[in-house]
């Protein structure tokens, strides 16, 4: 009892003056401290950390100091050291050193057919807040104002844990019945894309339609009249709408004008009181958005009236074996060779959307010599294409689905150099697929942003390249060759290009042969798991003429289970050399950066790290971590919401398209483990993340993994959600084993 008093003694005097010049040290000090609480108890029933005013932990905090110690209804004493952030500390700034010693792994680990895997983030604090999944999910029902939507059943899709899914139904035949005794088998889980999920149209919640020649206030009558399917009465509509989601319409603040009238489900904002739409013409402004679908322009692309020359005469070049080689020194076509060959020029886009057999205007018919400018006759050469230099940026890959144009504008805001749209299909683009050219817009912010193609064929690519080149306004065209899901590579696109070196290179060589803007490509390192092909295409995609290549560090077959080989990227950086050549494939935080520069690379690009993520670049850009808060993160979605409704619309397609893909954005952010809670840093992109408590209710709602739960997130933002909803990701994005 004496030695317990001169003990307390000690540590009183200790406490607040004791600066421990490494972490052995430290780590000595704390296990002497639990040592002496395991001891019993010390002064009037008191352990000797609660009697030195110490903060303590409950038995159990520690698995690994449990299994050391003895098994004994104590306390583990904390003292107030930098390696612990209190419940209340949200620093912005967070060390990179562990915060605890190396030694010190609570987490069990877990390792599968060799696979280097880890059950859990590394590390969490594991007596503060790691849990069970019983547990976590107690607690967000217990804690939960609001519980799960009406609408969500509790055996749709919308329950599902994605980060542990139960075994698929089986499927019974016809006619067929499950009886009560058998027991199914056990089957694989899903992976990949979920393929068979309910998907409903934003349109099926919107049952009232009104005419869109009232919403829009014309003049004209509708054409249809009484064959008409959508309403007529105003006053019909508004009995049956649903209640507005808020009072102010983000439409109407930034732009002065709400388009859809009545139909806005905000539309108390901007609505008289005999229900006219409101105008203030002080603010009023036309989008900036650019790169939209001309009606003229689709038109045409229906009726195939479209011509193409310039792609025409490539594709004649390189089917007689006439292959346009990127020297600089090429010669500048003659003017007058020019004049007379058919088809040698192009033409301006009235010029190209005429019909085959329609003649051209006397004045169009005249040549002048003109200025040197002038790009109808003088052809730009490869050495005087506009140049790309983006040595040392940060580069958001072109994400399908999740990489729309509010995703990027949040990205951009983060500080993300160079953006790039999503994947759109050549085929559907020249189609004049109204869905597929909206993958083209651009927003102002966008100062650095490239389109991406996706074909399997020289023609089509070629063609689409020239409609582009005269239509949009982009830096650069990208070709998708990395695209991995069989839908693409089954039709010879994506990653099948890579076996098929003939066709690719008549698609790059054509493609570049009529475009006035930089073409770069994206590739992976092979189809087949270990027969690695980029070092050997690089030379040859330098040679055939583009301007940068985007190397992502994995095969097909491999897809996410398994790191990016970065030792193999730099390999790829002396073949490609002189060519810039950017790497990809996990890039979680600044130090995942700094060790894929030291590669070589002229930049990296981040893919599912923006998604967890969005901040990283901030990150990267100042060196540090950021321990984001809660409120924060939600803020950073409210801002998505506002920029999805200026982008999709308030009305309830527009609405309903939004929560969408915020959806399906939260199915990727919910993997992310805030900083605070990490005793190791950083998080790894391959490690699963446990189930832990955060330090308030919102943090934790953030990091579960059922789809119930974001549905919850999204009513926060977006009002309720329709009757009988479901909504299942689309991608399960397999990362972890």
């Amino acid at each position: 009892m004496l030695g317990n008093v001169a003990t307390v003694a000690l540590l009183q005097g200790m406490r607040g003056r004791v600066v421990f010049s490494s972490r052995k040290w430290s780590g000595m000090f704390m296990l002497f401290v639990v040592w002496l609480d395991t001891l019993g108890s010390g002064t009037q029933g008191q352990n000797l950390g609660s009697a030195c005013g110490l903060e303590t932990l409950p038995t159990g905090s520690w698995p690994l100091l449990s299994g050391v110690l003895p098994h004994q209804q104590t306390q583990l004493s904390r003292d107030r050291c930098s390696w612990f952030l209190s419940p209340g500390t949200r620093p912005d700034s967070v060390t990179p050193r562990p915060l605890l010693p190396q030694t010190w792994a609570p987490l069990r680990l877990s390792r599968r057919r060799g696979s280097f895997h880890k059950r859990s983030s590394r590390c969490l604090s594991a007596g503060r807040y790691l849990t069970t999944k019983e547990q976590f999910h107690e607690f967000l029902e217990a804690k939960g104002q609001e519980k799960p939507s009406q609408g969500v059943e509790a055996g749709d899709p919308g329950g599902n844990d994605l980060a542990e899914p139960e075994a698929k139904r089986i499927r019974l035949e016809d006619g067929e019945a499950a009886e009560p005794g058998d027991k199914p088998k056990v089957q694989k889980r899903a992976r990949g894309q979920n393929k068979g999920r309910p998907h409903m149209k934003p349109t099926h919640y919107d049952k009232n339609r009104l005419c869109p020649s009232l919403v829009q206030e014309s003049a004209a009558k509708c054409l249809f009249g009484d064959r008409c399917r959508f309403l007529h009465d105003v006053g019909c509509y508004l009995e049956t709408k649903p209640s507005d989601l808020g009072p102010r319409c983000v439409l109407f603040e930034t732009f002065g004008r709400c388009p859809y009238g009545v139909t806005c489900r905000f539309a108390g904002a901007h609505l008289g009181p005999e229900g006219q739409n409101l105008v203030r013409e002080e603010r009023v402004q036309v989008p900036l958005v650019r790169n939209g679908l001309d009606k003229a322009l689709q038109q045409q692309l229906r009726k195939r009236k479209v011509r193409f020359e310039r792609a025409e005469q490539a594709l004649r070049q390189l089917s007689k074996g006439h292959l346009p080689g990127p020297s600089p020194e090429a010669a500048v076509p003659d003017i007058s060779r020019a004049e007379g060959a058919p088809g040698q020029d192009s033409g301006d886009t009235q010029q190209a959307l005429l019909e085959p057999g329609t003649d051209a205007p006397a004045s169009a018919s005249e040549r002048t010599c003109g200025p040197l400018t002038d790009e109808d006759i003088v052809r730009l050469r490869p050495c005087e294409k506009r140049k790309l230099d983006l040595s040392g940026k940060l580069y958001l890959a072109p994400l399908t689905t999740c990489g729309n144009l509010p995703f990027r504008r949040i990205c951009k805001r983060f500080g993300a150099d160079v953006t790039c749209g999503e994947m759109a299909v050549c085929t559907s683009l020249l189609q004049g697929q109204t869905s597929e050219w909206a993958l083209l817009r651009r927003h102002p912010c966008e100062d650095v942003f490239g389109v991406q193609l996706e074909g399997a064929f020289p023609d089509t690519m070629t063609k689409c390249a020239e409609l582009l080149n005269r239509t949009v306004d982009v830096d650069f065209v990208d070709v998708n060759v990395g695209c991995p899901i069989d839908l693409v590579y089954k039709k010879g696109g994506g990653c099948a290009l890579m076996n098929r070196t003939a066709k690719f290179q008549q698609i790059v060589r054509g493609m570049n042969q009529v475009l006035d803007v930089p073409l770069t490509v994206k590739i992976r390192t092979g189809v087949q798991e270990r027969m690695n092909l980029a070092h050997r295409l690089l030379p040859e995609l330098r040679d055939w003429g583009a301007a940068l290549v985007t190397l992502h560090g994995r095969s097909r077959e491999q897809r996410y289970t398994k790191l990016a080989d970065w030792g193999y990227i730099a390999q790829c950086v002396t073949a490609a050399s002189p060519m810039p050549l950017f790497g990809n494939g996990d890039i979680l935080s600044y130090e995942d950066a700094n060790r894929a520069m030291q590669t070589g690379v002229a930049g990296v690009m981040i893919a599912r790290g923006a998604l967890l993520k969005p901040w990283l670049f901030t990150e990267i850009k100042e060196q540090r971590h950021w321990d984001i808060s809660s409120s924060e993160r939600l803020a950073i979605l409210q801002d998505f919401t506002r920029y999805g409704l200026e982008h999709w619309g308030s009305d309830t397609q527009g609405v309903e398209k939004t929560r969408r893909f915020l959806l399906e954005w939260l199915s990727f952010l919910c993997r992310y483990v805030p900083v605070g809670l990490l005793e190791r840093l950083p998080q790894r992109i391959n490690e699963r993340p446990p189930y832990y408590l955060g330090r308030d209710y919102l943090e934790t709602l953030m990091a579960s993994q059922k789809a119930a739960d974001w549905i919850r997130i999204s009513e926060m933002l977006l009002g309720p959600v329709p009757p009988n909803f479901v909504f299942l990701p689309k991608h399960k994005a397999n990362a972890y084993k």
